[in-house]
């Protein structure tokens, strides 16, 4: 596995739009003060041209954002690449992405929800560490929580042990002027789907549940090398569903499982879900014991800190982690070997 440089006083962030840009006012002024953030503290950046632009969820052609990316990994001023945002058409890009000057250019590239279109085919396919946990207009908050605060640590190379957040957000604050922080009033509770407490350890990998999920199965997708480069470690999984339904989650599961995606698992982690709606009558935790995973005799946490209900736990793909999860907490750690 190939760990890029971290974050260093004064390195140059890149900070490419490869899915949407500012839709609105308030959009525009989070990510100026995101700007202003990283600025203070001591960060030179190297913005896309288009970040303050959006076209029915786009920033600009795909053709446009793909070589945004490219150019970025390219560029030998570039030390860390933070992507500006997520939305919806990340995918399109993909085939005008230079992998290849990613892969003799490797540097961290961290996002997440959209993004994970790029950062899993970096790790799976290119076998480049990556991480998942905030997008740049994350810091535009008038107020971090500590998953922001975590994120840093973490881009920065101190591989601090993150532990469950105590509270999340069930709703969002209505915005005004797009600097509004995270509406934490929910008591967390990490869950396994046989109540007894995990430990689990292997190489990590995972991200947004609603991308992988297109990702499957096409030739952006390395998880059949990538899970036998590492078969040794094991695999610990992971997903952050945004969208899809219960009965969507069951069907996926199947035909990942059917990909051999679990072939050599550790355990699988699924965060708060963001919609947990079921046609069916489901609840996640029944979702989950009817699904594939079931029938793999593996730890399954849910209900986990990875997940659109911020707070997010900030995630290195490709190192290997130690999860744990105990009386309704969870805590996680990596090793960079």
């Amino acid at each position: 596995m190939i760990y890029p440089n971290f974050l260093r006083q004064n390195s140059c962030i890149g900070v490419p739009a490869p899915s949407d840009g500012a839709r609105d006012d308030r959009r525009v002024n989070r990510l100026s003060h995101s700007k202003q953030f990283f600025e203070s503290e001591g960060f030179r950046l190297k913005l896309s041209e288009n970040l303050y632009k959006s076209t029915l969820g786009r920033s600009g052609s795909a053709e446009y954002r793909g070589k945004e990316v490219t150019q970025m990994f390219a560029d030998k001023d570039i030390d860390f690449i933070i992507c500006a945002g997520g939305g919806e058409f990340l995918l399109e890009s993909l085939p005008y992405t230079d992998f290849e000057v990613v892969r003799t250019n490797p540097k961290f590239i961290c996002g997440f929800s959209d993004p994970t279109g790029l950062l899993f085919p970096i790790t799976t396919k290119l076998d480049i560490a990556t991480i998942y946990g905030q997008n740049f207009g994350a810091f535009g908050s008038e107020k971090f929580d500590k998953s922001q605060y975590d994120f840093l640590n973490i881009a920065q190379g101190k591989l601090i042990t993150e532990e469950s957040y105590p509270l999340y957000e069930n709703e969002r604050t209505e915005s005004v002027t797009g600097l509004e922080p995270s509406n934490l009033t929910e008591k967390t509770e990490w869950k396994t789907l046989d109540g007894k407490g995990v430990k689990l350890s292997g190489r990590i990998v995972g991200g947004c549940f609603d991308i992988i999920t297109e990702l499957a199965g096409t030739k952006y997708d390395g998880t059949a090398d990538f899970n036998e480069r590492y078969k040794d470690d094991g695999i610990v999984w992971y997903f952050d569903n945004c969208e899809k339904s219960l009965e969507d989650t069951i069907r996926i599961l199947w035909k990942m499982n059917e990909l051999d995606y679990f072939k050599y698992a550790k355990g699988v982690i699924f965060g708060r879900f963001g919609n947990d709606f079921s046609c069916c009558g489901y609840t996640v935790g029944e979702c989950l014991k009817d699904s594939a995973l079931s029938r793999l005799d593996i730890p399954i946490i849910y209900d986990a800190d990875i997940s659109h209900k911020a707070p997010s736990l900030s995630i290195i793909n490709g190192s290997i982690a130690t999860v744990e999860c105990e009386a309704g907490k969870g805590k996680m750690s990596f090793e960079l070997k």
